[in-house]
């Protein structure tokens, strides 16, 4: 059972895993930093708990933390306690959430790992909105995929800001972080399909991909899209058809539908 401590000082180094959590220099999440894991909010807090990543501390308001009583048998970590304007002293703000809890980061599985035991995968480039990371994660945990590979210029899956979007699922769809050559060749030898989404795709080819029995969808970063030698490792490139003049959609939404659109269907892994 987690300790449940009462704190009434900002200043207690006991709290340290979540200080400062306005400042871009300073907050505990930074990969440069601390390299951290934040969670915001019960729900998020409670996949955290249940996730691979070994929780450190939970920082929080008596009814946040009693609403996580039965989640926290199974840890005995410190649970400290506090109020509304001490939590917002130690954090740097206000939050409305009322709970924090911090963990180590987990081990990166290995590429090839990953990629064997997955039919779909999302291979990213340049996905460098922490919003748009954590929104497609989400989307992929919501839609089946398998594994997400972050590619060349990706923002952290594990920024507090994209974890709290996905809601905690960037906690349970596995991913590893990879240059563009290697991640190609894992999906290649584990006998993938790549497929490539640009408006200059086929609109008529993301239909057909849903029969392929290993697929990986690559995405790029709005605006500039994949890069050259992403587009050229594809075997294909789609598009999502859409009406009138409009050419593309925010990226974890395009991901969303692409996502929904290849669902493999039912039946094991040959």
């Amino acid at each position: 059972m987690a300790r449940v401590v009462a704190v009434d000082d900002a200043a207690d180094p006991r709290l340290a895993d979540f200080r400062d959590l306005a400042r871009a220099d300073r907050r505990p999440d930074r990969p440069g930093g601390r390299g951290l894991v934040l969670a915001e909010g019960t729900v998020v807090v409670r996949r955290l708990l249940a996730s691979g990543y070994p929780p450190r501390a939970l920082l929080g308001v008596a009814r946040r933390i009693e609403d996580l009583a039965p989640d926290l048998h199974a840890t005995d970590v410190p649970a400290y306690v506090t109020d509304a304007d001490t939590m917002a002293d130690v954090v740097g703000f206000h939050l409305n959430r009322g709970v924090l809890a911090s963990a180590d980061r987990a081990p990166s599985p290995d590429l090839a790992t990953l990629v064997g035991g997955a039919r779909r995968v999302a291979l990213l480039e340049g996905v460098n909105d922490h919003e748009n990371l954590g929104a497609l994660f989400r989307n992929a945990a919501a839609l089946g995929v398998d594994a997400v590979l972050v590619g060349p210029g990706c923002a952290d899956p594990l920024y507090r800001r994209s974890v709290r979007v996905s809601m905690g699922h960037v906690l349970r769809v596995p991913f590893a972080t990879c240059t563009l050559d290697p991640a190609v060749a894992a999906l290649r030898g584990a006998g993938f399909t790549l497929a490539a989404l640009t408006p200059a795709g086929g609109p008529a080819a993301l239909a057909t991909l849903a029969g392929h029995e290993r697929l990986a969808l690559l995405l790029g970063a709005e605006g500039p899209g994949l890069s050259g030698e992403a587009l050229a490792a594809a075997d294909v490139r789609v598009r999502i058809p859409m009406a009138g003049d409009v050419d593309s959609l925010n990226v974890a939404t395009a991901a969303a539908v692409a996502f929904h659109a290849t669902a493999p269907a039912a039946g094991p892994l040959r």
